[in-house]
């Protein structure tokens, strides 16, 4: 029996309608879009956070912990030098030793008026010395700032660039204390300096 053969015939769709449904989104979106404005100057954000290696000399750290601050500056010449100036400031001579005893100390934070004696502390007794912190008194006695700007000064004399300056708060540390170590900074007209946080491992 011969198998009937069904004739073809080509499909029309009408796409008017979904003509009128595109136009009528893209014509809402066009009206309700809000046009981005130009900013007055093109101003590059920094990153929140920059991973970098801390230099071993023109570096400065300044910790903040339970209140009170410590210093720290790269470099034993810088050392040295810096505190040759403090001692001509305060009217304190130190002598040969104690420079090398302030040259092999990572960070301290004694006022200046016991420095002496903290540096002629055997090692083992100055490592369990509780150190009371620099002064950081915005008002009256700021030695901090003191060993800022002399540390400036004096790694410009011998290596004849800026010195880095760094804070590393700790995280559980009241903000009063913070800002008066950058209103210290500020008053000496440093703007820029860098905030150590969370050390991350790879």
């Amino acid at each position: 029996m011969a198998r009937a053969k069904v004739s073809r015939k080509s499909t029309a769709i009408d796409m008017t309608a979904m003509c009128d449904v595109a136009f009528l989104l893209l014509t809402f979106f066009i009206l309700s879009a809000k046009p981005k404005t130009q900013d007055p100057v093109t101003a590059d954000p920094p990153a929140s956070t920059a991973n970098f290696a801390i230099p071993e000399n023109d570096f400065s750290t300044i910790t903040v912990g339970q209140g009170k601050a410590y210093f720290n500056v790269q470099g034993a010449d810088v050392r040295i030098q810096t505190l040759k100036q403090m001692g001509d400031k305060y009217k304190i001579a130190f002598t040969p030793d104690e420079e090398k005893a302030f040259a092999n100390t990572e960070s301290f934070g004694v006022p200046m008026n016991v420095l002496k004696q903290f540096l002629n502390l055997p090692s083992a007794q100055k490592n369990d010395y509780k150190q009371p912190g620099i002064p950081v008194d915005t008002t009256a006695n700021n030695e901090l700032s003191d060993w800022v700007h002399e540390a400036r000064i004096a790694d410009k004399y011998l290596h004849n660039t800026t010195l880095q300056i760094a804070i590393k708060g700790d995280s559980r540390e009241e903000y009063p204390t913070i800002h008066k170590i950058i209103s210290s900074l500020q008053k000496q007209k440093v703007n820029k300096f860098s905030l150590i946080t969370t050390l991350k491992s790879k």
